[in-house]
């Protein structure tokens, strides 16, 4: 069989059109990005998309996928069992992740928030980003009774609000976001009955305590 042949297959074609949309997707936006430049990068003919998908939100649905299993469990959850072995540090390292993200140049934002704020309330694609933000709380969760924390369900809405107000202030330009994030866990954890003493919030009015805008 030729290159050429395999490069044809079905499912080789669907893996490109993925990969295409998973990177101009998370760069621009759904919205912003037509079917045009999706069959450009990956280099498959209209009548591929169409055999694999029956239109572009079937599409942007396998890319949500693809962005939880790189992004949510493969670089996320991974990098905070990393970075600690207690169930409450790992909590706390959720933020020092999140920093260093949001030092990044290719900072693009949280992409599941990003497609809640661009699509319509009623369509699949709002709601299949509020099942994906989901299995961040879970994550969240399931550290929190490993822990032995009481009322880790909502232990993990208040990570909820802490994650996504850090990273939409991040994306305003305040970089530090996710340090003041951090603090306000700790505070968070010490009234949960957790121990919390793993961050102290840096004096205020040191360069080390300013937002880094930009």
């Amino acid at each position: 069989m030729s290159k050429m042949t395999a490069a044809r297959k079905p499912g080789q074609a669907r893996e490109r059109l993925i990969r295409a949309a998973y990177n101009l997707f998370t760069k621009k936006g759904i919205n912003p990005v037509g079917i045009d430049a999706i069959l450009a990068k990956s280099g498959c003919a209209k009548a591929s998309l169409y055999a694999n998908f029956k239109s572009k939100d079937d599409l942007a649905l396998a890319y949500l996928d693809m962005r939880e299993e790189i992004w949510t469990r493969g670089w996320l959850e991974t990098e905070i069992h990393r970075r600690a072995s207690s169930p409450e540090a790992r909590l706390l390292a959720i933020f020092d992740i999140y920093d260093e993200w949001f030092q990044r140049k290719s900072f693009e934002g949280c992409v599941f928030v990003n497609v809640l704020l661009e699509m319509r309330a009623d369509g699949r694609m709002r709601e299949a980003a509020g099942d994906h933000l989901a299995k961040l709380r879970s994550i969240v969760e399931s550290l929190a009774r490993e822990a032995g924390l009481p009322r880790p369900k909502d232990l993990a809405r208040v990570w909820n609000v802490l994650m996504k107000g850090a990273v939409i202030s991040a994306c305003e330009g305040d970089r530090d976001a996710a340090l003041t994030a951090k603090w306000m866990a700790q505070l968070a954890l010490q009234s949960w009955g957790g121990n919390g003493a793993y961050v102290r919030r840096p004096p205020a009015g040191t360069t080390a305590g300013m937002p880094r805008y930009r």
